[in-house]
């Protein structure tokens, strides 16, 4: 009998798969952990189910030891494929001024995403390096206006956009790089702020 993933586990093969394509090797179990802001132990037991469900080898003793198998046969399945519009600009750096012109659009293949995107915007700035998301690359993101801490999101402030890391403690917002050369944002009480969407994945023009 198959072995279904959760929506999380697929979020984790879509990073892993992601780091892959961009860097030439999958993630550690650490760097999976710092990107969904898990616990090591958390990241290990979602790496194993996928593995169980046959997307992975992870071999033991190695700190980058997953090995990504593709999906089983009777998993795969001719997707249709999406046509997202590409409306413009967001700024990983400092923010940039928004554009919503539709640029163009593109059909894409949906398993390239965690989950089913609404739109594309194209990165200016190199903030959010360390995630594998680099200047020019092509966002794709789901509307929402709400965020877990720890994921990556669109947000507006001030009428500009920009690409970063969400992270509430309750008292205060801070939208994080993930690029030391950049410090973190933080948003004043009664700012003109709002989550845009949230990061699913990207494409990578040739």
């Amino acid at each position: 009998m198959a072995i279904l993933l959760t929506q999380r586990q697929k979020e984790v093969l879509a990073f892993i798969q992601r780091q892959a394509d961009s860097r030439g090797a999958p993630p550690t179990l650490q760097q999976i952990a710092d990107h969904f802001g898990f616990r090591p132990s958390a990241a290990h037991k979602h790496v194993r189910l996928i593995g169980q469900a046959g997307y992975l080898q992870v071999r033991p003793n190695e700190a980058r030891g997953i090995r990504l198998m593709g999906a089983p046969a009777k998993s795969r399945a001719r997707s249709e494929r999406l046509e997202l519009p590409v409306l413009g600009r967001v700024a990983a750096g400092i923010p940039i001024g928004a554009d919503a012109g539709v640029e163009r659009y593109l059909q894409l293949d949906p398993s390239l995403f965690s989950s089913r995107p609404d739109y594309l915007l194209r990165v200016v700035g190199d903030s959010m390096h360390d995630d594998g998301i680099l200047d020019g690359d092509l966002v794709a993101v789901k509307r929402t206006q709400e965020a877990r801490d720890g994921q990556v999101v669109v947000a507006r402030i001030d009428g500009e956009l920009t690409i970063k890391r969400f992270e509430h403690d309750g008292a205060r917002i801070r939208l994080l790089p993930r690029n030391a050369g950049y410090a973190p944002i933080t948003i004043p009480r009664g700012s003109d702020f709002a989550i845009e969407g949230l990061y699913c994945g990207l494409v990578r023009p040739g």
